[in-house]
């Protein structure tokens, strides 16, 4: 994705139109409550939005596609076939009929426009309208150079997720993830980067060298990885915006599972010393090292807690591997899983309440979340091996590898799948061939 060179956000109030509400019959407020477990979508309508000229006809269509899919991926939106809308809309200002759009039984509907701009930048306008109550609940306008119109889809769709859920939208991030091709003997792996939709990917690095683990900084527009470039196996950190990449520091062994602090300053990671792996935080501004954890057992995966005040990680000292929460100066290790099975891979959810994680059970890989103490855990897939979660900026959806099996229940297919927090909304992503090691980019600024 091309960075966004300007952009402009202004609620469009002078063109609310005042609306005459004494016949409207009483009605449920157009709203989504995600705290009320599995959620019925809204039927929504979607008109393909209209152009000041006919040169963005194609563009204007082009984005209420892209809000259309980004709103109906989620699980909370019902678009509606364009088929069944009785009314056409031609003009963007016009008021919608609101009785044709009841009898579809939509009960919400985005309108909008697509304007070229005398400086030569692309304008997106769109309205949202309550059918139910008659009444426009939000109209917002924003603006890019013309070749970034996807992103003013995302955009579209990220306001009006936030209008009627009450939380920030995630429709305008990336995803890293490892792009796999090749066959299995003779593996090529690249560090890869795409839309959450899965367009626009590009590769990061040429597949020279195995590279593993992508995390993005959730301050800069950086990623940390793993990667075999070197003698020894190190972690790794690439500039998105310069394409550098430098080593995090000078280690005697191997250095891998990074993952950036909240702050952005520090990477915790595992390091490989004297036959013993623990975890450890390095301080980019210093480059000097801490270790963390000291146990016999192999201690790797940790994730901050999105206030840096604890990290969360897997070992195996205790037999199996297991998840333990610490302290972020590795105060007060303790175990929270205590399921059957072995627990790997957790990562703290931006909102602060869940962690989610890989469990195997007999044959089969799982995807679960449990609260920070432990309790609460609850199984979202399952199968042959699905692996690997990274959260959505919001904390409501979630990415994964799932492999298929292959000959001899050896590894098949990899690919990247998506599940909500309701375990019901599971999607596959679409990635240019296999696809593994999702990580989620935080809100673009």
């Amino acid at each position: 994705m091309k960075s966004l060179h300007a952009m402009t956000r202004s609620v469009l109030g002078a063109m609310a139109l005042a609306l005459t509400m004494a016949s409207t019959p009483a009605y449920a407020a157009l709203q989504i409550k995600l705290d009320e477990g599995v959620i019925q979508p809204i039927p929504i309508a979607i008109t393909d939005f209209t152009a000041s000229s006919p040169r963005d006809q194609q563009t204007a269509a082009q984005v209420s596609a892209v809000v259309r899919g980004d709103l109906e991926r989620s699980g909370l939106f019902l678009p509606l076939d364009s088929r069944s809308y009785i009314e056409k809309v031609s003009s963007f200002s016009a008021i919608p009929r609101f009785g044709d759009w009841r009898i579809i039984k939509a009960e919400g509907l985005v309108t909008g426009q697509a304007t070229q701009l005398a400086d030569g930048q692309l304008q997106v306008d769109f309205r949202l309208w309550d059918i139910f109550g008659e009444k426009q609940v939000v109209g917002m306008s924003f603006k890019t150079t013309p070749e970034n119109w996807r992103r003013l889809g995302h955009l579209v769709a990220d306001a009006i997720y936030e209008r009627l859920t009450g939380e920030k939208g995630y429709f305008d991030t990336r995803v890293v993830f490892i792009s796999e091709s090749g066959p299995k003997i003779k593996r090529r792996y690249r560090l890869s980067i795409m839309d959450q939709d899965g367009a626009n990917p590009s590769f990061l690095t040429s597949g020279d060298y195995i590279v593993l683990s992508p995390r993005f900084s959730p301050t800069m527009q950086a990623i940390t990885y793993m990667s075999y470039e070197r003698a020894i196996p190190s972690v790794f950190i690439f500039d998105l915006q310069t394409g550098q990449r430098e080593v995090i520091g000078q280690y005697s062994g191997m250095t891998f599972a990074p993952r950036f602090a909240p702050d952005g300053n520090r990477v915790v990671f595992s390091y490989s010393r004297d036959n013993n792996i623990d975890v450890y935080v390095v301080d980019l501004r210093s480059r000097r090292p801490v270790r963390l954890t000291s146990d016999p057992g192999i201690d790797t995966s940790p994730s901050f807690a999105p206030d840096g005040s604890r990290i969360v990680y897997n070992s195996d000292r205790g037999g199996s591997p297991q998840l333990y929460v610490m302290g972020a100066d590795g105060s007060g290790q303790q175990r929270i899983s205590f399921g059957q099975g072995r627990y790997t891979t957790p990562v703290w959810s931006p909102r602060g309440d869940l962690i989610a994680f890989t469990r195997q059970s007999g044959q089969t890989f799982s995807i679960g979340v449990m609260r920070p103490d432990g309790q609460g855990e609850r199984i979202l897939t399952t199968s042959f091996a699905d692996e690997g979660p990274t959260w959505s900026p919001n904390g409501r959806v979630i990415l994964f590898t799932r492999t298929t099996a292959g000959r001899g229940n050896a590894s098949g297919n990899s690919s990247v799948w998506s599940v909500d927090l309701t375990g019901q909304n599971l999607r596959k992503v679409l990635t240019p061939g296999e696809a593994s090691d999702p990580a989620w980019s935080p809100l673009n600024r």
